[in-house]
């Protein structure tokens, strides 16, 4: 019975950190597109204003810029967010850590 009431715990806080960073996720997706929203209004006003057209002033690298960096940052934040994670996935670390455990034992058997 304890075991499984720890087997609980451990499940629910790997779920509420699992919720927490979906939340840190959609919170930093919203500020994404509501900052480049607003910046993006300005450039074209701005660009507007200095007498370019309306396609000129939207199709300006300047007005896409900080979409397309920030973009890069939430592109790799969904990736390890939802597993997508190539390079150093989950189960990278773990077997990085399985690996490193093992060499530790096997050192500790040695000198024993």
């Amino acid at each position: 019975m304890f075991i499984d009431d720890r087997k609980d715990e451990a499940q629910y806080i790997a779920a509420k950190k699992r919720v927490e960073e979906l939340k840190k996720f959609y919170k930093h997706l919203t500020v994404y597109i509501v900052i480049n929203l607003f910046i993006s209004v300005m450039k074209v006003r701005r660009n507007l204003g200095n007498g370019e057209t309306l396609e000129e002033a939207i199709f300006d690298f300047g007005t896409f810029a900080i979409w397309i960096f920030w973009g890069i940052a939430i592109v790799i934040q969904a990736f390890k967010l939802f597993g997508l994670n190539v390079m150093f996935g989950r189960d990278w670390e773990e077997k990085q850590i399985r690996k490193y455990i093992d060499r530790d034992n096997l050192k500790s058997d040695k000198f024993r």
